[in-house]
């Protein structure tokens, strides 16, 4: 243990930070160009504070390597917002963890937030790098022939249940995927086919396309496409960065899931596929969270049914009730208006008959007072007519016609009024005023000649 016996020699934390600052300012005036690993990214305010690190060639248990060095950095608003787009429009993507960066930096110690790098300008080319560029043009020819967002289009069935997996059979991430998407909570059956496929080295472009055929060729038994591996370093990873993989992924007709990596070891097909995961058990919950939302949505629907239905009833309920009272008042008032109706009626035709029964009263009286002798007139017009009626008879009486010396031939019961009417030998009958006599037409002289002369 150290003591003081002058306590001038005693600083405040303050005054050993501003020697330190003043040091620093007097030392380090210059700007230097940096190269270093983002740990982590984040921007609050406009400004923008990132971690650095260096990596020893060693690694740890972890398969990190270990760190040889870590520093704060700071990017302030005004040098920002010029930097920022363009870093993005250089690479393509925004600085992110993981990145490998070169930074022109000067040195700066605050007394109260104490030692950072202030950022002064970023070389986004030597983040690109050779992979970066070729994964640049990759993108950019797929966006050229217009089928970056093509798959992304597509809409992941919300019943899928029917997935086809491209992976390696005996890769533990296909393992944790299987049994994390068929020992799911809600109790869902999905139906899985594996496609095995080499998930590394030289092979993968191959293999993978070789699956894809392959489900092509059964594509009306599946609702999606799931292609999955365990995470890997970047160089493992590079794989997947292959135009001819990424133009089969874009174009396939099913909707493709991907789980091959970590979030910083993001893929081309991972840029173009469908929906993109972080690992395979990540995929598996994305399924099983998308059945469990259809599931959802369905009792959602049907909570709101029966709301609707249940409110509708009670609104018909109400309504019905209301008609109810309703007819029933209304039955009422109009059952008092017919009543009054029929009441009035009833005096006005009662009235009307009294009135109707005089009138015919009087008329039945005045007919009785005329009737004797309208009857007796009618009596004596009668027997005028029947005595003309008995002359007019009498004197068509055919007997007076007989006294005057005619007969009539009568011809099976009928008189003859045409002689074309008979024929020679045909036996007449003469009826006189007195008597009758048979006859029979003349063959000879054709003449009615007595049959008993």
């Amino acid at each position: 243990m150290l003591y003081f016996e002058d306590e001038k020699h005693i600083l405040t934390l303050s005054e050993l930070n501003n020697l330190i600052k003043d040091s620093i300012e007097i030392t380090m005036p210059d700007v230097y160009w940096v190269k270093a690993e983002l740990a982590s990214v984040r921007e609050s305010r406009g400004h923008c504070y990132m971690e650095l690190i260096e990596k020893e060639d060693s690694t740890n248990f972890s398969g990190d390597g270990i760190i040889a060095a870590q520093a704060r950095a700071c990017c302030w608003q005004n040098t920002w917002t010029r930097l920022s787009p363009k870093f993005q429009n250089t690479t393509g993507e925004p600085l992110r963890a993981g990145m490998s960066v070169l930074l022109c930096v000067k040195a700066n110690f605050h007394i109260s937030f104490g030692f950072s790098w202030i950022v002064l300008d970023i070389d986004p080319t030597f983040t690109m790098g050779d992979m970066a560029r070729r994964r640049q043009e990759i993108i950019k020819q797929l966006k050229k022939e217009g089928v970056f967002d093509l798959n992304k289009q597509l809409r992941l069935s919300p019943f899928a249940k029917r997935i086809a997996v491209i992976s390696s059979a005996t890769a533990a991430g296909y393992g944790d995927f299987c049994n994390q998407l068929h020992d799911n909570e809600y109790g869902f059956m999905f139906e899985t086919r594996l496609f095995a496929a080499t998930m590394q080295g030289a092979q993968v472009e191959h293999s993978i396309i070789n699956a894809l055929e392959e489900i092509y060729e059964n594509l009306t038994q599946f609702d999606a496409v799931v292609i999955i591996r365990g995470g890997g370093s970047t160089t493992d990873l590079s794989c997947f960065d292959s135009l001819a993989l990424a133009e089969n992924v874009a174009n396939f007709p099913l909707p493709v899931i991907t789980g091959i990596g970590h979030d910083r070891d993001q893929s081309i097909i991972d840029l173009i596929a469908c929906h993109s995961m972080k690992t395979p058990t990540a995929v598996a919950a994305f399924l099983i969270d998308n059945l469990a939302d259809t599931l959802e949505r369905i009792n959602d629907y049907a909570r709101h049914i029966t709301d609707i239905v249940q409110r509708r009833m009670e609104t018909e309920r109400m309504n019905t009730h209301r008609i109810e009272q309703y007819l029933s008042s209304a039955f009422a008032i109009r059952k008092e208006r017919e009543y009054g109706k029929i009441n009035e009626l009833s005096s006005k035709m009662a009235s009307a008959m009294s009135r109707r029964l005089l009138i015919e009263s009087k008329r039945i009286e005045a007919i009785s007072l005329h009737l004797p002798m309208t009857l007796t007139n009618l009596q004596q017009r009668e027997r005028h007519r029947l005595d003309i009626l008995e002359q007019r008879a009498h004197a068509l009486d055919p007997v007076h016609i007989l006294k005057r010396g005619y007969s009539i031939a009568m011809f099976h019961g009928k008189a003859v009024t045409d002689a074309s009417q008979l024929k020679v030998g045909d036996e007449l009958t003469l009826v006189m005023a007195k008597g009758e006599k048979n006859v029979k037409v003349c063959v000879s002289k054709k003449k009615i000649v007595p049959l008993h002369p």
